[in-house]
């Protein structure tokens, strides 16, 4: 019986291939291989993208985050809002820059940071706030920077999981100070290794990242304050740039296939993610929800289909941060989708048979 594979890159770099060895072969005459002319001209056709004035180049989206937190100044002593539901490099970032993470609940329609939860969390101490666009749908961001602004508070959109991802028809992204996004390969826009970036409309901000990245040089072997070497190297500033002029492509495609999984499961006693009306969810991930999750995962593999939990523990019940003191039941929403989530195969090149097969399964799954 055919596999299923959770992600099939292999297809998506087939189509690509004579076009990004020549992309390739080309900075190998050039031999400029890091932060060249192949990255600066991602930076332009990504900030084009988003619909912002700067977009900085960095080797992940966990320093991309982490740039964002320093160039705003946020340190010791200070506090930082944001989900346990996401990936921990969200706190990791906060953690970097000595701050404390203050975890609310997410919504459950929209999984992401549900703005209910969020005034009652800001405190004195609160410098940022960092709502993430889960899954590849945008978070609530008309309500989350409407508390925000009422307290002073600069935003950060964590992008990593929804390049594309539309909130009341305008591009994430372009609602916080400074958004950060993800190229790990598994993306919906993904480099051949790491890379990230920092977007943002405020030059001074864009400035001060830029030097950041690279040691915090303000002239040749000359620093003003402690900095990194983050830089993008140019192999994969080309392989973005490449593959960005297929994003909406493939997104639609994505979107086409989580419609057919909701048509196809709409009568199963699944939880099914939300297609929500303000929002174009990009589909990262299409997450379904079962108490029964580890059972019907195994059954799946049994057949050869290939699934994912994004994710299994949420960030405040992390051993990394036991000292928060933190408990079960203080995030319930949270902690639901952490024990029943189930991520099911979803890529462009996605056929409608396989995604027939895969839910003939859980369909047949639930009546045992």
């Amino acid at each position: 019986m055919e596999t299923i594979p959770y992600l099939d890159l292999q297809a998506q770099c087939a189509a690509l291939r004579s076009e990004v060895l020549t992309a390739l072969g080309e900075i190998c005459e050039s031999t400029s291989f890091a932060q060249g002319s192949a990255t600066s001209d991602f930076e332009a056709k990504f900030a084009a993208y988003c619909g912002v004035d700067h977009c900085v180049s960095l080797n992940s989206g966990t320093s991309a985050l982490h740039l964002a937190l320093r160039c705003l100044d946020v340190g010791p002593g200070d506090e930082v809002v944001t989900v346990s539901m996401t990936f921990i490099a969200t706190a990791w970032a906060i953690s970097y820059v000595g701050t404390t993470p203050v975890f609310v609940d997410i919504d459950p329609v929209r999984r992401t940071l549900n703005p209910d939860n969020l005034e009652a969390a800001i405190t004195s101490r609160t410098k940022a706030i960092i709502p993430v666009h889960l899954y590849g749908m945008p978070a609530e961001m008309d309500r989350i920077n409407a508390i925000a602004e009422q307290h002073g508070v600069p935003v950060i959109e964590d992008a990593a999981q929804a390049h594309g991802a539309r909130y009341q028809g305008r591009r994430v992204g372009q609602f916080g100070q400074i958004a950060c996004f993800s190229f790990y390969p598994s993306k919906n826009l993904g480099a051949y290794g790491e890379g990230g970036a920092l977007i943002t409309n405020d030059a001074s901000i864009a400035h001060r990242a830029r030097s950041l990245r690279d040691h915090a040089q303000s002239q040749k072997y000359l620093h003003d304050e402690i900095g990194y070497n983050y830089r993008m190297d140019s192999f994969q500033g080309a392989v973005l740039s490449i593959k960005l002029k297929h994003l909406d492509e493939w997104n639609t495609a994505r979107i086409d296939c989580a419609r057919l999984y909701t048509e196809l499961l709409k009568d199963s006693s699944y939880k099914l993610p939300a297609h929500v009306s303000d929002s174009e969810c990009v589909w990262h991930c299409y997450v379904i929800e079962t108490p029964e999750r580890d059972r019907v995962r195994s059954a799946l593999q049994d057949v050869g289909i290939q699934s994912a939990v994004h994710y299994p523990v949420p960030i405040h019940l992390q051993k990394a941060y036991a000292h928060l003191d933190y408990r079960s039941g203080d995030l319930p929403v949270t902690e639901a989708l952490c024990e029943h989530c189930l991520s099911l195969p979803i890529y462009p090149e996605l056929s409608k048979e396989k995604m027939s097969r895969v839910a003939s399964v859980l369909l047949d799954l639930q009546n045992r």
